[in-house]
């Protein structure tokens, strides 16, 4: 996992403890002040958030008392490893696009950011500047040619 990633869930854990924890409470409380909790909506959906976000703060300390942080700015070279800024364009396409590859939890393709085990970021590790891969994709394999990569 990248620091980033780890800070931000380390900032999500925090919310999730110090805000939405409390208000979660507060809506309970207001909830049974309405009577009869048998037959009250507003109570059954406080509990079940309170159920999610505890679920949730379990499932984020779990991975961050288990992260590996790796400092991609210490590596160098134009190989595909972890960490990596890769600029790729689509052979079929032209298309140009730039993607970091990262841990699983910090995955988010809308910032290009594609998880380690993805079939991209698979098809990639270990390839060098100029490669082309092959990823299957649901319309059929796509291939890609690789124009940089860059550790910051």
């Amino acid at each position: 996992m990248t620091a980033k990633g780890l800070q931000r869930l380390e900032d999500e854990l925090r919310t999730l403890k110090s805000v939405d924890r409390p208000a979660v409470i507060r809506a309970i409380a207001e909830a049974r002040e309405h009577g009869d909790l048998s037959e009250n909506a507003e109570y059954h959906a406080a509990r079940d958030r309170q159920s999610f976000i505890e679920g949730r703060v379990l499932e984020l300390e779990g991975i961050i008392s288990n992260a590996e942080v790796i400092d991609p700015s210490t590596l160098t070279g134009t190989r595909v490893r972890f960490g990596a800024h890769i600029e790729l364009v689509d052979e079929e396409t032209d298309k140009e696009s730039l993607y970091q590859i990262v841990g699983v939890h910090e995955a988010d393709i809308k910032q290009g950011l594609i998880s380690i085990s993805s079939p991209l970021a698979k098809a990639l590790i270990g390839k060098d500047v100029g490669d082309t891969v092959s990823v299957p994709a649901p319309g059929g394999d796509r291939t890609y040619e690789i124009l940089k990569v860059a550790y910051r």
